[in-house]
């Protein structure tokens, strides 16, 4: 997708009745995304963002020409703010009974705390899958402390997107709701310094490298480099076509997520391991 036809104002399909509809913030290193699944009459919002951009979400939501009462779910992979802050205004527009929040057991302790009135369900106790009424079906992967106790990746069988909640994400000025690698990139090869990679420098030279906000992401996030790779060796059996992260860009060339997930799982100064070798 070439970024210049991209308007950021407006949700972005990204895949069959799959939609961007998070909040472009210039002014921000964190960039936030929330994904809209519509299916027939039905829609389930995956990590539905911050109360600051509720008014932005939806209305990239109703732009698109559903109604909010279609929404039958709400899944949230982990608890944080920017995530989850957003839950009460979505329960209150959408006004179903009958509105399914998801997320893992350890995540729902935490997330009652938003004020939800809806019925709390953990991805468990329902065999870590989700069906549309057409059969579709979303499931759950759970990816321990990377970097809640409770977190998990959501697969999307249809289209093969893998929506991984903070695993991916990036933090820096640079943005683009799409990343594409150069060629070169595949092959580098960072300078070694005892146990730690230099991400200070670039051997082709460069002035910006992805890589490396991805990488000091996942070194401050995440909480060590056990979980850190074990989230990515869960990934790697996974056939995903396309990685579409809650925070930084996403991913789509195949070349690209085999790399970084690879990366990822070798990354060393991983959370606790940064400060305690």
């Amino acid at each position: 997708m070439e970024q210049q036809l991209l308007d950021y104002n407006r949700a972005i399909s990204i895949a069959e009745g799959t939609y961007w509809i998070g909040f472009h913030d210039v002014q921000s290193g964190l960039h936030c995304n929330p994904y809209l699944i519509v299916d027939g009459n039905e829609a389930v919002v995956i990590d539905a963002g911050s109360r600051p951009d509720f008014s932005t979400v939806m209305m990239k939501i109703l732009e698109i020409g559903i109604d909010a009462s279609s929404i039958s779910a709400l899944i949230y992979q982990h608890y944080d703010p920017d995530l989850c802050g957003s839950v009460a205004h979505f329960e209150d527009i959408i006004d179903r009974t009958d509105l399914k929040i998801i997320s893992d057991k350890e995540n729902n302790m935490f997330i009652r705390h938003y004020a939800v009135s809806s019925r709390l369900i953990s991805i468990d106790s329902i065999d870590h899958a989700f069906k549309f009424s057409s059969g579709r079906k979303l499931q759950f992967f759970n990816t321990p402390y990377s970097h809640c106790a409770g977190s998990f990746v959501t697969y999307d069988t249809k289209t093969r997107v893998l929506f991984t909640s903070d695993l991916f994400g990036s933090y820096g000025a640079h943005w683009d709701l799409f990343l594409s690698l150069s060629p070169e990139c595949h092959t580098c090869q960072y300078l070694e310094m005892g146990s730690k990679m230099d991400l200070e420098r670039c051997v082709r030279g460069k002035t910006y490298c992805p890589i490396r906000d991805i990488f000091r992401f996942h070194q401050m996030i995440m909480t060590s480099e056990k979980a850190l790779r074990y989230a990515m060796q869960i990934i790697q059996k996974i056939p995903v076509a396309m990685i579409a992260p809650q925070h930084g860009s996403i991913l789509s060339d195949p070349r690209d997520i085999r790399f970084v997930t690879q990366s990822l799982a070798l990354l060393k100064g991983v959370g606790i391991d940064r400060i305690i070798p």
